[in-house]
Parts: structure tokens; sequence; C-alpha cells
């Protein structure tokens, strides 16, 4: 599965606790990441800064749905059952 462009929950809903670019303590879950555009995409997608967790998150069905929202309220929960 292919991410769907402009979803950005995996950049909102889980926590990150390593360093990212204007976020050197890493972030909470529930909190966009500060390198998610106006338009929902990343803007360090290509970039070497990329935090390794957030290049080796591979979308699947089970994990994002067949909506954004769906994405959101799945990784919303695998982060509160992993916390």
């Amino acid at each position: 599965m292919d991410c769907r462009l402009g979803c950005g929950a995996c950049c909102i809903a889980p926590s990150i606790s390593t360093p990212i670019p204007g976020m050197p303590n890493g972030k909470p879950a529930g909190v966009p990441c500060v390198q998610l555009d106006d338009d929902n995409l990343c803007l360090l997608f290509d970039d070497d800064r990329r935090p390794t967790v957030c290049g080796s998150f591979k979308a699947e069905l089970e994990t994002c749905g067949t909506t954004n929202a769906d994405a959101l309220v799945n990784i919303k929960a695998l982060e509160a059952a992993t916390t």
C-alpha cells in the first residue's frame, strides 16, 4: 500500500522520541510534527535529516484504513496500546 498524499496521520498521532529538525526533543503523541506542511506533506520526506523511525513507517491497510480519518484513529489506538 502507498501512503495517501495529504494524510499526515503518521506525523500527528504517534510520539517520536528522536530529534526532528525544529523539535530537538522529538514530539508528543497527538501533536503535528513541525515538518508537516499545510497540505499534510512531510517537508523532510527525501531529506537525510528525516528521523529513521519516520522513514521506516510502512503504510498498511490494517494501520491506515481506507481514509485519512481511519488512519488517525488507528495510529492513535496503536500509540495508546504501546505507551
